[in-house]
C-alpha cells in the first residue's frame, strides 16, 4: 500500500517533534551535568586552596618549630654551662671553709665530701665515695681516732649509728687523740640525703676553758670579797654596837651641857659612820644580787612622816620647812619591805635637805586604785635647791655620784644613795625619774605597784554621818599628832594638839570646848588612862577614845568604863571613821568586861659579849620583862628548856655553839616535844653573811642588825608580847 506524501509528512513531522523533544531532554541533563561538573570543579578548587592554605601553615609550624628546637638547645646549653658553673662554685666554696662538708644518700653512702672532711681521716682510714657511714664510724672506732671516754669501740659505734638514725639528730662533741675537738652537726635533706658538717672547735673549747676559769676566779674574788665585807662588818659593828649604845644611854643620863654635846656628837658620828658603812654594804649586796625584800604590813603615811621627823632637825638648822601632802582618799596601809621603803623615802628626802639652801621641800604621794586590792602609788619629792644641770641628770642615779664635783666637795655623802634607791624601788618592781633644772630646784619621784593591808568593806546603805566639830588629840610624838591632825581635818573637825596631859587640862581650863578626845595609852609623866581619870574628875563628859599599841581590856583596867571606844595603833582611817560616826550616835560609847591577873613577858638574850649584854640590857630596863643572859648557844638551848621565854634574842656569833646551831636546836625541841614555835631574833654583825639565807634558814624569825637600837628591840618585844603577858613596852617607847 502507498504511503500517501501527508502520511510520510505527518510521520516525519512526529519523527522531528520527538528529535527536538529528546534533544531537549538532552539539553536538560547536559545543563544538569554541567551544573554537577562546575559545583564539583568549585568544591575540588576549594579543597585545593584548603589544602594549599594548611600545606602553607604546616610549612611555618615545622619552620616555627624548628627554630624553637634550635633555641631550647641554646637554653638548654646555657643552662647546663650555668649549672656547671654554680656546682663548680660551690664547690670551689665547699672546698675553701675549714669545716668538712659531706654527703650521704639515703643509705647512707657517701655521695660527696670536701677536702677537709676527708682530711679528718688522712693518715688513718680510707674515706671514698660510696663508703657507708656505718663503716666509717667503725674504722674510726678501731684505729682509736676519738677519745672514747671509757667506752668499749662496738658499744660506741652503735650508739653513734643510733644518734645517726634520729628524725632529728643533736649536735655532737667528739675529742680527737690529738687533743683537738670536733663538732658534729648533721641534717636530714628533704629528699632522704644526709648533709654533715663537722667543725673544729678545738680554739672555742680552749677559750670556754678560759672563760670558765676567769669566771671561776671572779666568783672566788667575789666571795672573797663578800666574806671581807661581812668579816669587816663584823669587826666594825661588834665594838660600834658598844659606842653607839653606850653613846645612848649616856645621852638619857644627867649631864652638862658640854657633856651632852660629847655624848651627842659620838652617836651623831657612830650613826653617821654606820649609814655610810650600810650604804657601802648595800650597794655590794645589790651588785651581787643578794639584796632581798621582806613585804610585811606597814603604814605608808606614818612611815613618811617619820622620815620628816627624823629630818626635822637638819631642816631646821638650815631654815627648810618640811611639807606633806598626802592624798586624803589614798589608804594608808600596804604591804611591802617598810625598811627598804623608810630607806629609799629617807634617801630622797634627805638629798633634798642636803642641796636646798633656803625654801622648802615637800614630799607628795598620789595613787590610783587598780580595782584588783592593789594601788599605783606615785612619791614625790619637790625642792627649792641647787637643782641639776641637764647634762648632769642622766648621770644622777649613778653609782659614786653627786651633783658637785669630786674636788669641790661641798656635800658629803658616798654618792651611793640614790643608786641603791633606784635599785631598791627596780626590785620592787617599780620606777624612779628626775626633773630638775639648774637653780631651781628638782623633783625627784618614784612609781610602784602594792597591795593596799586596809580592808575593803561592802557599804550596803548610806554612812551615817559625823556631826562632831572639835577635837582634843594628846600624843606625846609628833608624828603621831601630826598624822591625827590630818586624819580629823578630814572629816572636817578643828583639831587642837597637845603633847602631854598637863597641856591638855591647861587646854580645857583655858576655856576649849570639843566635842572628842583622843589622847594617846603610854605617854610620860602623865599616861592616858591617868588623864582619862583627871578628865572626868574634872567632871568632862566628852567621849575619849584611847590609842593604845596594847589593846586587852586588861591593861585598860577600870577605866574602860569611862572610854567611848579603843582604837589600836597605828590607827587606820576606817577604824577612826568608824569611831567617830558611833560617838555621833546616841549609842556611840560601850563597856569592857575584865579579864584575869596576866603575868610578865619572858626574855632569853643569847650574848657573849659582856659590853654587848650590858648595852642590851640598859636598853630594856624600863621595859616590864624577865630577862635572862646566856654566854653562849649550849646555855641558850639548857636555859630554853627550863625557862620557856616568850621570846629568845640570839646572837649569832658566839664561843662553842653559834646562834644558828642553837635556833636549830630549839627547833628541833619544839617538833619532837610538839611545843609551841618560840620566837627567835637573831643579833648579828654581820650585814651580808648573816642575811637571811642563812638566818632564816636556821629557823629565826626575824634579825636585827648591830648595832642595836632600843626603838628596834621595844618593837620586837611588843610583837611578841604573848596574849598571856602583861603590856612590856610603854607606848612612848614604841616610834
Amino acid at each position: 500500500m502507498q504511503v500517501s506524501i501527508a502520511d510520510k509528512l505527518a510521520q516525519e513531522r512526529r519523527a522531528r517533534l520527538a528529535a527536538e523533544r529528546l534533544l531537549e531532554q538532552k539539553k536538560t541533563e547536559l545543563f544538569a551535568a554541567n551544573q554537577k561538573l562546575a559545583l564539583h570543579a568549585r568544591s575540588l578548587s576549594d579543597q585545593i586552596v584548603e589544602q594549599r592554605h594548611g600545606l602553607e601553615r604546616a610549612r611555618a609550624t615545622a619552620e616555627s618549630l624548628m627554630g624553637e628546637n634550635h633555641k631550647v638547645r641554646g637554653d638548654l646549653e646555657l643552662a647546663n654551662s650555668a649549672v656547671q658553673i654554680a656546682q663548680r662554685r660551690l664547690w670551689e666554696a665547699l672546698e675553701t671553709i675549714r669545716d668538712g662538708f659531706a654527703v650521704f644518700d639515703a643509705n647512707l653512702r657517701l655521695v660527696a665530701a670536701n677536702r677537709a672532711y676527708l682530711a679528718f681521716f688522712e693518715g688513718q682510714v680510707a674515706v671514698t665515695v660510696g663508703v657507708s657511714y656505718a663503716a666509717v664510724l667503725k674504722l674510726v672506732a678501731q684505729h682509736g681516732m676519738f677519745d672514747l671516754e671509757g667506752r668499749d669501740p662496738l658499744d660506741w659505734h652503735h650508739e653513734m649509728v643510733a644518734r645517726i638514725r634520729r628524725s632529728k639528730i643533736e649536735p655532737k662533741v667528739l675529742r680527737q687523740a690529738n687533743g683537738r675537738y670536733l663538732r658534729l652537726i648533721d641534717r636530714w635533706g628533704d629528699d632522704g640525703d644526709l648533709v654533715c658538717l663537722v667543725q673544729d672547735i678545738t680554739k672555742t673549747m680552749a677559750r670556754e676553758a678560759e672563760l670558765e676559769k676567769a669566771r671561776a676566779d671572779a666568783e672566788a674574788a667575789n666571795r672573797a670579797k663578800s666574806a671581807f665585807l661581812a668579816n669587816m662588818s663584823h669587826e666594825i659593828r661588834t665594838p660600834m654596837n658598844g659606842v653607839v649604845g653606850m653613846a645612848d644611854l649616856l645621852c638619857e643620863t644627867a649631864l652638862t651641857e658640854d657633856q651632852r654635846l660629847y655624848a651627842e656628837t659620838i652617836k651623831s658620828s657612830g650613826e653617821a659612820l654606820l649609814t655610810i658603812i650600810n650604804e657601802v654594804l648595800d650597794y655590794s649586796k645589790i651588785e651581787a644580787d643578794k639584796l632581798r625584800l621582806y613585804p610585811e604590813e606597814f603604814d605608808l603615811e606614818r612611815c613618811l612622816h617619820e622620815v620628816m621627823l627624823l629630818l626635822g632637825p637638819s631642816a631646821r638648822d638650815k631654815g627648810l620647812k618640811l611639807l606633806v601632802d598626802y592624798d586624803m582618799f589614798l589608804p594608808t596601809r600596804f604591804v611591802a619591805d617598810p625598811g627598804r621603803m623608810r630607806q629609799v623615802m629617807t634617801n630622797l628626802i634627805g638629798n633634798a635637805v642636803k642641796f636646798t639652801p633656803a625654801g622648802h621641800v615637800l614630799a607628795r604621794v598620789v595613787g590610783l586604785d587598780r580595782g584588783n586590792g592593789q594601788f599605783d602609788l606615785h612619791v614625790t619629792v619637790e625642792d627649792t635647791g641647787i637643782g641639776i644641770a641637764t647634762d648632769n641628770i642622766e648621770h644622777v642615779f649613778g653609782e659614786f655620784n653627786q651633783v658637785e664635783s669630786a674636788s669641790n666637795r661641798k656635800f658629803e655623802g658616798t654618792g651611793l644613795g640614790l643608786a641603791i634607791s633606784r635599785q631598791l624601788v627596780e626590785l620592787m618592781g617599780g620606777t624612779v625619774w628626775v626633773d630638775s633644772e639648774l637653780g631651781h630646784g628638782s623633783c625627784f619621784g618614784f612609781k610602784v605597784t602594792l597591795p593596799v593591808a586596809e580592808p575593803r568593806e561592802v557599804i550596803d546603805g548610806p554612812t551615817p554621818p559625823i556631826t562632831l566639830s572639835a577635837a582634843l588629840v594628846i600624843d606625846d610624838l609628833m608624828v603621831n599628832r601630826v598624822i591625827l591632825e590630818r586624819q580629823l581635818q578630814t572629816y572636817g573637825l578643828a583639831v587642837t594638839l597637845c603633847r602631854s596631859g598637863a597641856e591638855a587640862l591647861a587646854a580645857l581650863d583655858a576655856g576649849g570646848r570639843f566635842d572628842v578626845v583622843l589622847t594617846d595609852h603610854q605617854m610620860p609623866d602623865m599616861d592616858g588612862l591617868q588623864l582619862v581619870m583627871r578628865l572626868r574628875e574634872k567632871g568632862l563628859a566628852t567621849p575619849i577614845l584611847l590609842l593604845t599599841s596594847n589593846p586587852d581590856v586588861a591593861a585598860i583596867g577600870p577605866v574602860r568604863g569611862e572610854l567611848a571606844g579603843l582604837l589600836e595603833k597605828p590607827v587606820l582611817r576606817s577604824d577612826l571613821c568608824r569611831a567617830l560616826q558611833e560617838i555621833s550616835q546616841p549609842e556611840g560609847a560601850a563597856a569592857a568586861a575584865a579579864t584575869p591577873e596576866l603575868r610578865q613577858m619572858r626574855v632569853l638574850a643569847a650574848e657573849d659579849n659582856r659590853t654587848n649584854q650590858l648595852v642590851f640590857r640598859k636598853m630594856v630596863k624600863d621595859y616590864d620583862i624577865d630577862l635572862t643572859f646566856a654566854s653562849n648557844g649550849r646555855e641558850a638551848v639548857d636555859l630554853w628548856q627550863s625557862l620557856h621565854p616568850d621570846l629568845v634574842f640570839m646572837d649569832i656569833s658566839m664561843p662553842e655553839m653559834d646562834g644558828r646551831e642553837a635556833s636549830r636546836q630549839i627547833r628541833a625541841h619544839e617538833l619532837v616535844k610538839g611545843l609551841p614555835r618560840t620566837p627567835i631574833v637573831a643579833l648579828t654583825a654581820h650585814a651580808m653573811e648573816g642575811d637571811s639565807e642563812s638566818i632564816l634558814a636556821a629557823g629565826i624569825d626575824y634579825y636585827l642588825t648591830k648595832p642595836l637600837k632600843k626603838s628596834a628591840i621595844a618593837e620586837r618585844i611588843r610583837a611578841h608580847c604573848p596574849a598571856g603577858a602583861r603590856s612590856a613596852v610603854p607606848e612612848a617607847e614604841i616610834p
